[in-house]
C-alpha cells in the first residue's frame, strides 16, 4: 500500500452516555459513507440560520473535498507528479450515489463505473475524447467482491479486470485497501484496544464497548440468559440490519434470535444496552430528545487530517436506539467552535 496506508479513509462511530463518558461503537474502513451529508447539513445550516454562523466561531468543514483530494493525490505511484483521481461507484442504483456523485464534483475529479476503465500493460486507462487517460489513484466505493472479475467474483460486471495486477504492479492506487473489510468486522472490534497495547505500547484514550463473543461458550450461556437486556449484532452486519435491541424486542422477536444464536454462535456478538446520549430535535410533536451517536471522519496520507466537524445521526423514532438512516434515522449538522462562546 502507498505510505503502508491501508485506511485512507476512516469512519469512527463513537458514542457517549450519561454515566460513563465516550465509547467507540464501531470502526468503518471498508467505504465509509456519509461525509456528504456532514458538508450539505452545513450548508443548509447556513442557508437558514445565517445569523448564528456571523455571531458564533463555527469551525468549517467544507474544505473536506479538498483535502480528501489532496489525501488522494499523496498515494499517486512514484514519480507521478500530476495525478488523475477517480471516484468509482457501483452505478445510480446504488444507496450512496448521490455521496459518489457529491464528492466527485467537489473535488473535480472523473465520476466512473466499472466499464469506463480498462487495464493494459499492467495500468489503469479511462477513454475521453482525446484518447485514453491513465487513471493512478482511485477512491472506490465497490465492496471488494465485486472489484475485478479475474480475481474475485467471475460474474461482476462492476468491477475491472485485471485491476488487482495493476495495483499489485504498483501503477495504481485504491483507497481503501482491499481486505479493510476484516477491520468493520465486529469481532475484529473486540481486540482492538489489545492491538493498540501490543503495536504502540500505549492504553486506548477511548474504550471500546464491552463486547461478548458469542462463539464462546462461557459468553454464548451469559448472553442466552440475559437476552432481554442486550443488544445482539451481527458480526459481518452493518446498517442497523440483523440485530436484536433486547429491551425494545417483542417476545416473539427474543425467541427467534436464540434459536439464531443457537445455530450460528460464531456468527453473532452482544454488547449492553447503552444510555445513549440525546439531542433536542425537530419532530412531529415539536422539539423533543432523540438518541445521536458521532462518526467523525479521518484521513490519512502524506499527512493526517481531521476536519473539526463530523455525522451526527439520529434515531427519529421516539426511544429508538437505532440511528441507521436504512432504518429511518436522520443527521443533524455539528459544530466544533473555536474558542468561548
Amino acid at each position: 500500500m502507498p505510505r503502508g496506508v491501508h485506511a485512507v479513509i476512516a469512519g469512527i462511530d463513537l458514542v457517549r452516555t450519561g454515566t460513563d463518558g465516550w465509547y467507540v461503537l464501531e470502526d468503518n474502513l471498508r467505504t465509509p459513507s456519509g461525509v456528504s451529508y456532514m458538508i450539505e447539513n452545513r450548508e443548509a445550516m447556513r442557508r437558514l440560520f445565517p445569523e448564528l454562523f456571523h455571531a458564533l466561531p463555527v469551525e468549517p468543514v467544507e474544505h473536506y473535498p479538498d483535502l480528501l483530494l489532496q489525501t488522494l493525490r499523496d498515494l499517486a505511484p512514484a514519480g507521478v507528479d500530476q495525478p488523475t483521481v477517480a471516484v468509482m461507484t457501483p452505478g445510480p442504483l446504488n444507496s450512496a450515489y448521490f455521496e459518489h456523485v457529491f464528492l466527485a464534483t467537489r473535488m473535480g475529479v472523473r465520476l466512473v463505473q466499472g466499464n469506463d476503465l480498462f487495464v493494459d500493460g499492467d495500468k489503469v486507462w479511462t477513454r475521453d475524447t482525446t484518447g485514453r487517460q491513465q487513471v493512478h489513484v482511485i477512491y472506490r466505493r465497490i465492496d471488494d467482491d465485486f472489484l475485478d472479475p479475474e480475481r474475485f467474483r467471475a460474474d461482476s460486471v462492476l468491477g475491472v479486470p485485471g485491476l488487482l495486477r495493476a495495483v499489485a504492479a504498483g501503477n495504481v492506487a485504491l483507497a481503501n485497501a482491499v481486505g479493510n473489510g476484516v477491520a468493520d468486522d465486529k469481532a475484529t472490534y473486540f481486540h482492538v484496544p489489545a492491538m493498540i497495547r501490543f503495536y504502540l505500547g500505549e492504553e486506548p484514550i477511548l474504550h471500546n464497548v464491552p463486547t461478548w463473543r458469542c462463539r464462546e461458550r462461557e459468553d454464548l450461556a451469559y448472553v442466552l440468559d440475559h437476552l432481554e437486556e442486550l443488544v445482539v449484532k451481527e458480526v459481518a452486519g452493518s446498517g442497523g440490519y440483523g440485530m436484536l435491541v433486547g429491551p425494545k424486542a417483542s417476545r416473539d422477536e427474543i425467541a427467534r434470535f436464540r434459536a439464531k444464536l443457537a445455530a450460528s454462535p460464531a456468527a453473532y456478538i452482544a454488547q449492553p444496552t447503552l444510555a445513549l446520549s440525546t439531542c433536542p430535535t425537530f419532530v412531529e410533536e415539536g422539539v423533543a430528545p432523540r438518541h445521536v451517536d458521532l462518526r467523525p471522519y479521518l484521513l490519512s496520507g502524506r499527512e493526517v487530517h481531521l476536519v473539526p466537524g463530523a455525522l451526527t445521526r439520529v434515531a427519529l423514532k421516539r426511544g429508538s436506539l437505532v440511528v441507521n438512516s436504512s432504518q429511518g434515522g436522520g443527521t443533524k449538522d455539528t459544530w466544533v467552535v473555536a474558542g468561548p462562546c
